[in-house]
């Protein structure tokens, strides 16, 4: 199915759309069961406050369906995308015959990663994306200029990430040329080579998580700094009860919760990016040494 494609997330998406919007529709609605739970909880307590039970069935109700579609999803998950991952690695076999054994052991891990987004990352992208959007819309009810401020810090998240992005893309260009490498270095039975080809995953590892963890602590700042703004905002410049204040606060700290998705999709995007090119261009000059 995918011999004569490109390997691509575009790729993948096409081929299998039927089954992976199927999946990508059970992930919404149990988003969307999620983002009600609080608003129903609420009106159970209400309800039973007054000795009227309807609310409390609701949110019964609501509980089952949840559990049903979050159970059948994973259920379906599991089969849908082991069959791309069958597919791709049978694909990635058949073009990849020229390629000496270390680069094919390599690459067949990496192309498992693109499934693993898709799988994984994507949605719990998606559902980050949908209760944000809710988060904002609440915010935008109590204050417009919260809402304003969300968006602001939005784009700050994504300009920071924009500064780290060669840097992300280098690094992992390096891990990835030296783990092509990594069944030659074992087959020369050798331990002043393989000793350096660990020191050289070990500096490239460092530095991937070193530029990570630059990355978050630029972000966090500006998020945290948003959590500080509402809260000064809320007691300060509205007319709000404790409740309403509460509700600020905690929808200004779902907002961030959801936000960081954001940086952490694109890294991974940023990764598959450079394995795409890997997979489909000409192969790279693999370096065993420690460089």
């Amino acid at each position: 199915m995918l011999v004569n494609h490109k390997l691509t997330i575009a790729t993948l998406l096409r081929v299998f759309r039927g089954r992976i919007i199927l999946t990508w529709a059970m992930i919404l609605c149990e988003t969307g069961l999620m983002a009600l739970m609080p608003l129903l909880i609420g009106r159970a307590i209400d309800g039973l406050m007054a000795d009227q039970l309807g609310a409390f069935w609701q949110l019964c109700g609501l509980m089952a369906a949840l559990i049903a579609i979050s159970v059948l999803r994973r259920l379906y998950d599991t089969r849908v995308y082991g069959t791309i991952r069958v597919e791709l690695g049978n694909a990635q076999a058949r073009r990849s015959q020229t390629l000496p054994i270390s680069a094919q052991n390599a690459r067949l891990g990496m192309g498992r990663e693109l499934v693993d987004f898709l799988e994984h990352l994507l949605p719990e992208a998606m559902a980050a994306a949908v209760q944000l959007v809710i988060a904002i819309i609440v915010l935008y009810v109590m204050s417009p200029w919260l809402a304003l401020a969300c968006g602001v810090v939005t784009m700050v998240v994504m300009a920071i990430y924009g500064l780290f992005h060669r840097r992300f893309y280098q690094l992992n260009n390096g891990l990835n040329q030296q783990l092509e490498a990594q069944v030659s270095v074992i087959e020369q039975r050798r331990s002043r080579p393989f000793h350096a080809h660990l020191l050289k995953l070990r500096r490239l590892e460092v530095g991937l998580s070193d530029t990570e963890s630059l990355l978050y602590g630029s972000v966090f700042i500006f998020l945290l700094g948003l959590v500080l703004f509402s809260l000064w905002y809320a007691t300060t410049q509205l007319e709000a009860s404790i409740g309403t204040i509460f509700s600020i606060i905690s929808y200004s700290w779902e907002f961030v919760d959801s936000a960081l998705a954001l940086p952490a999709t694109l890294q991974s995007w940023t990764r598959l990016s450079e394995i795409m090119q890997r997979l489909n261009g000409p192969r790279p000059e693999v370096n065993s040494s420690a460089g």
